[in-house]
């Protein structure tokens, strides 16, 4: 009988691994919804890590906007597939959301970067006025006020941009966030 026990604790178990690659900020979020479809936190890739640091003895510079992530998940679970399916739906969700993160300033930026633009053509322009042949000086004021408020301008549009696209992102992410909810509920369900 204690053989039997034996041989049942040193069976080999099989194990699937996965690596995935996402924003510092949603890392926890991935570590702690990654065991809702059966994959748990690879130990051997923290060691491996340490090792490769103290052995060479030079720390590598280590990306500050992303996270690797390492996971294993036994090959004999049950209902796998359905698993696959919701995991896959996490995965979208975590992407959606960053996608949502990113263009709270992707237009904003875009916005006051044409402004600046438009602002130089009007300086530009100012400074041919003034060193035109016989100067022109009340071209040159003209179009040097556009100029200087299209460098002054873009920074004020930006923050009141981002502020006013945040305040319309924020319930959608919150969607976001409830459903990535739902569908690790439903991944601890199955695997229980």
């Amino acid at each position: 009988m204690i053989d039997n026990e034996k041989k049942n604790e040193a069976a080999y178990t099989g194990y699937e691994y996965r690596e995935i690659t996402v924003p510092r900020d949603l890392s926890s979020l991935c570590m702690d919804s990654y065991p809702c479809f059966g994959w748990e936190l690879d130990p051997n890739k923290d060691k491996e890590t340490e090792n490769r640091h103290h052995v060479s003895g030079i720390r590598t510079p280590e990306k500050k906007e992303t996270e690797t992530l390492y996971f294993r998940r036994n090959r004999n679970l049950c209902n796998k597939a359905e698993l696959t399916r919701l995991q896959r739906n996490f995965d979208s969700c975590v992407s959606e959301l960053e996608a949502l993160k990113k263009s709270k300033k992707t237009m904003p930026l875009i916005c006051a970067l044409t402004i600046g633009i438009v602002g130089t053509a009007f300086m530009a322009s100012s400074t041919f006025a003034v060193v035109a042949d016989p100067p022109i000086i009340w071209l040159t004021i003209l179009l040097a006020i556009p100029g200087f408020l299209g460098w002054i301008l873009p920074y004020f549009l930006y923050q009141m941009l981002v502020r006013k696209k945040t305040m319309e992102i924020e319930p959608l992410m919150e969607e976001k966030y409830d459903e990535i909810y739902t569908i690790c509920e439903k991944g601890t369900n199955l695997l229980h």
